[in-house]
């Protein structure tokens, strides 16, 4: 469960924010779109190999 702390007088926009950002950084509704569906093993991996290759060379450009 989220808990987000509101101080008095605190707008209640900046409150949903706070949850908006914490409910993000949890990963449930990323974990859930990825188990709507079944995606093999070595699929998995060939992802996780390009996602690595992209940020080396991200990574290389900035150097």
């Amino acid at each position: 469960m989220i808990i987000v702390p509101i101080k008095e007088g605190e707008n209640i926009e900046k409150a949903l924010k706070k949850f908006k950002r914490k409910f993000e950084k949890t990963g449930i509704l990323k974990e859930l779109r990825n188990r709507q569906y079944f995606t093999k093993p070595s699929i998995e991996r060939r992802e996780q190999i390009k996602k690595a290759i992209y940020i080396q060379q991200l990574q290389r450009t900035e150097e």
